[in-house]
């Protein structure tokens, strides 16, 4: 289907073919071999500036380069030319006879005679200054949008690092280790969480959770899930007491957000450890016996933020020399290798194996679902495991 702007050019070259060689709506140059420049269209001449007759037999089309534009012209544009015949799109700047630079893009044929040497050069040159501030606007946004997502990271990292403790604490007679890897490239922050802190000589509380979601809001509920625990846990010897107080600020939030915790409260008793634990909508810890032996600590419990009165309960369990605890969340069994989860056999068959350290049995669990998922974890993982020495 023709254009009005096809219609003219038609009539305008069956009515006059100079004239419309002269208001092309791109700049046209004939130029020798060489690149002398011996015929050039008026809408070239309206573009750089320059007069005919500066121009034809006088100049090189080269010359009207700027010094980066001419080295290109000699180390790609001309071989170009000699290799194929023709060149296209090549972005140069002409510069105007005022001086100013015009950004320009050059498409380019060799035009051979009838013994196959090249004896005339046919250049059409279109003006590029709209296309490059585009460009130009582009590679801003880029460059802005880059940094920001840099910023994005540095955030995130710095924000993940205040939600999970620095560094573990020293527990006298129990190995204690943990890992947590964030989903993806790391980039964004998650809801998952743990912690490990004290409440008076021997007595211990170690938490691990996961809030529904990512992002900044999902870590403003991780953090005042996290310090909720820590202050209930001064007042209330009950890990299912403090999942009650940590419910009823949740409700009182506002948010739409909830979450899964898992509480152990460790209190040192002779050569071993009682534990008390509670899980709100949680997988149970596993606890591995010195025997081989496995099972579950604990019962499970409805999730936090949802209901006003959850069912929650504590139970207790013993860990003596060589018997593990393993804490973690829904990271782990429900990695994901497509439509196929890690599961709990898996989770349990590594920790039947039996590691020396807390740290072996963590890295080696969560190294495994990696594996499974081939290196990336689609969602954010952690693992807390303690050991009686």
């Amino acid at each position: 289907m023709s254009t009005p702007d096809d219609e003219y050019f038609v009539a305008l070259l069956e009515d006059d073919p100079e004239k419309l060689y002269e208001q092309a709506p791109c700049g046209y140059l004939s130029t020798t071999a060489d690149g002398t420049i011996t015929k050039v269209n008026g809408t070239f001449l309206r573009m750089s500036g320059y007069r005919a007759e500066e121009l034809v037999g006088v100049r090189r089309f080269a010359e009207l380069l700027t010094v980066g534009g001419r080295i290109y012209h000699e180390t790609h544009y001309a071989p170009m030319l000699h290799m194929s015949g023709t060149a296209r799109e090549i972005a140069l700047e002409v510069v105007h006879r005022d001086g100013r630079a015009v950004p320009v893009l050059v498409n380019a044929v060799a035009d051979p005679g009838a013994d196959g040497a090249v004896h005339a050069i046919r250049i059409a040159i279109f003006d590029a200054t709209h296309r490059r501030r585009y460009e130009q606007e582009l590679l801003r946004a880029k460059e802005g949008a880059e940094a920001a997502e840099a910023r994005a990271r540095a955030l995130a990292r710095t924000l993940q690092q205040t939600l999970i403790p620095p560094e573990l604490p020293t527990i006298p007679h129990l190995d204690v280790a943990a890992v947590y890897r964030p989903a993806g490239d790391g980039t964004e922050v998650g809801g998952d969480f743990y912690d490990v802190f004290r409440v008076a000589d021997g007595d211990w509380v170690v938490i691990v959770g996961d809030v529904c979601g990512k992002g900044a809001e999902a870590a403003v509920i991780t953090a005042l899930a996290r310090y909720t625990l820590r202050a209930a846990a001064m007042d209330a010897p009950s890990p299912a007491a403090s999942l009650r107080r940590l419910n009823d600020v949740m409700l009182q939030s506002a948010t739409d957000r909830f979450c899964t915790v898992v509480m152990a409260r460790l209190r040192q008793v002779g050569q071993g450890w009682s534990v008390v634990v509670s899980s709100a909508g949680h997988p149970l810890p596993i606890l591995r016996g010195a025997d081989g032996s496995l099972g579950c600590a604990g019962e499970q419990g409805v999730l936090m933020g949802v209901v006003p009165e959850p069912r929650v309960t504590d139970a207790v369990v013993t860990i003596g020399p060589g018997d593990s605890l393993l804490l973690y969340t829904d990271g782990v069994p429900e990695a994901r290798r497509g439509s196929d989860f890690y599961g709990d056999d898996r989770v349990r068959a590594i920790v039947t194996r039996g590691h020396p350290s807390a740290a072996g049995l963590a890295g080696e669990l969560v190294d495994d679902v990696l594996a499974y998922q081939r290196g990336t974890a689609h969602d954010d993982i952690a693992v807390v495991v303690l050991r009686a020495r």
